[in-house]
């Protein structure tokens, strides 16, 4: 059995699965989001498979058109925020599934917008 060591400048798989993920969930091939991104089809394919490791500009363009953030987590909160993933994921795909959430980075609403809103 041969075992294959993954080098530290690959992209982990998880992180590919979830590109691969987001990209099904919106119904795009890897054409088209090569288009979006201004990438041939050939390149986004090697993203996901492994055999091509992007700049990290690239990275965050091809994350930034499939509407998911890079957030940089101290190690041992790793956890936590993978719980915290995969309980999301349960529960919908998208955060207006829910609809008394909202996410943390999202700007209160003014609070007189509700008197200004017509009846």
């Amino acid at each position: 059995m041969q075992l294959h060591i993954a080098h530290e400048k690959d992209l982990p798989v998880a992180l590919r699965q979830t590109l691969i993920d987001a990209r099904h969930q919106r119904g795009w091939s890897q054409a088209e989001l090569g288009r979006r991104v201004g990438l041939p089809q050939t390149h986004i394919s090697g993203i996901e498979t492994g055999k091509v490791v992007p700049r990290f500009d690239t990275l965050l363009e091809i994350v930034r058109v499939l509407d998911h953030d890079l957030l940089l987590v101290p190690r041992d909160l790793v956890p936590i925020v993978q719980s915290l993933t995969r309980d999301r994921g349960s529960r919908g795909a998208h955060p207006a599934d829910d609809e008394d959430e909202r996410p943390l980075y999202a700007p209160d609403e003014d609070p007189g917008e509700e008197e200004r809103r017509p009846s």
